[in-house]
């Protein structure tokens, strides 16, 4: 927005801009935890139309809470999320013909399992291991016999089921599903929430929500810190919007660090801003706690604040008594570039209907080390450790110029394949 503004854009057209790349990036929707899915995607899973609602009835729950929530809450939770109105914690009377979903409160079903036994009338889940039945999406007149069947919590047999209705199995390897927003498939899982098992199942589920295409520290620094602060924050009640509030207090903070000339201090503040950011996503996944006001905030940091630190720090060369080679240029180019390159990522994902970074594998291994943030951050680090701040400036914008190249190949590549006709999809959802 900064390099705009020098070429004469008003704050007016500067900010319209930052919003059509914002809906370009991230489309409203209601919360973080959605499952997004692509349109043509041969494993999407079917949507539930309003008008065929189950009612939901929640049987037991769990003796030990998963970060924070108990298997009912939970379950209350992500059914909510996912639109369901009609939920309560006991079985209640539906009309004939209808259909209810009962649900122990005992069990950890992944999402897009959750989502499938939602949209499948007459079937069921059950613990691959222990044989016992989680779950049923059963007609009104099923109700008391397959509540009784969840309430005891016994194996499955033929003699068990009830008598008169067909009931079919789910396979969980049917729901596994490309996760458009977290840039990855999921496995779906079911499982028993018990004292044994809930370390491991905070584990698991702290995988299935991680982005899995992303840059290298949040890929591979992050997550071990992530994980405990994050178990933290749930057991302390912290919320994912105040995590957020102390990432932007820590965003303005090494803004004004870096712009005088204090290069250290500011970048702690930039990787705690970064480590924040990965952490408040996290919470809200996990505790199934996201607004859209908190997903507007989150995102609205991220897509503003980097020209910013970029300004900051060319400015804080001059206020520290160092000098930039060509400081109007390499201003220019860092946050001009910066600019470009989120127009060409928008740009291919409103074309082609898909982010460039998912598209191929070399895509997403590229996306690791892309001139954004958190690459940039190392660059920077390792040039204020050389007391050379002005060097690490050059060669971010040296290294913004390489990736600007590599992503007009991308969307040159992609072109010539539209134009040939040929399908155009992740490799993440093949």
């Amino acid at each position: 927005m900064i390099g705009l503004m020098i070429y004469g854009a008003t704050p007016e057209k500067c900010l319209r801009l930052l919003y059509r790349l914002q809906l370009a990036f991230w489309p409203p929707h209601k919360y973080k935890s959605g499952l997004s899915r692509p349109k043509k995607a041969a494993s999407a899973l079917p949507e539930i139309e309003h008008s065929q609602m189950p009612a939901i009835r929640l049987i037991g729950d769990s003796a030990m809470p998963v970060w924070g929530l108990s298997g009912a809450e939970r379950l209350e939770r992500t059914l909510r999320s996912f639109g369901m109105t009609d939920i309560a914690f006991r079985p209640a009377i539906a009309a004939d013909g209808a259909f209810v979903v009962l649900i122990h409160g005992a069990y950890l079903i992944e999402d897009s399992l959750l989502r499938l036994l939602l949209a499948s009338p007459g079937s069921y889940l059950q613990d691959p291991v222990s044989g016992r039945m989680a779950a049923a999406h059963v007609p009104a007149a099923a109700v008391p016999a397959v509540t009784e069947l969840l309430q005891r919590q016994e194996t499955l047999t033929s003699s068990s089921m009830p008598v008169g209705f067909k009931l079919a199995p789910l396979n969980p390897a049917q729901s596994e599903i490309y996760n458009e927003r977290l840039k990855k498939r999921t496995s779906a899982f079911i499982k028993p929430i018990t004292a044994e098992s809930k370390a491991g199942l905070e584990r698991q589920l702290f995988a299935t929500v991680y982005k899995g295409v992303t840059d290298i520290v949040t890929k591979y620094v992050w997550p071990w810190p992530a994980f405990h602060v994050t178990r933290a924050c749930a057991a302390l009640g912290v919320t994912p919007n105040m995590v957020t509030s102390a990432s932007a207090v820590l965003t303005v903070l090494a803004f004004v660090l870096f712009s005088q000339g204090l290069f250290g201090w500011g970048l702690a503040a930039a990787w705690g801003m970064t480590f924040l950011d990965t952490v408040d996503g996290k919470l809200a996944r996990l505790t199934v706690n996201s607004s859209r006001f908190g997903d507007w905030f989150d995102h609205g940091i991220d897509l503003v604040h980097p020209p910013f630190w970029y300004w900051a720090w060319i400015a804080g060369i001059a206020a520290s008594g160092g000098s930039l080679w060509q400081g109007d240029l390499i201003a220019a180019i860092v946050i001009g570039g910066y600019v470009v390159q989120r127009l060409q990522e928008g740009g291919f994902k409103l074309v082609f209907g898909i982010t460039p970074h998912v598209w191929r594998p070399f895509d997403s291994r590229f996306r690791l080390i892309n001139a954004r943030r958190n690459p940039n951050l190392i660059i920077l680090m390792a040039g204020a450790l050389l007391g050379r701040p002005d060097m690490a400036m050059i060669l971010v914008a040296l290294w913004t110029l390489a990736c600007i190249g590599v992503h007009f190949v991308q969307i040159a590549q992609a072109a010539a394949l539209r134009m040939r006709k040929l399908p155009i999809q992740s490799w993440l959802a093949s």
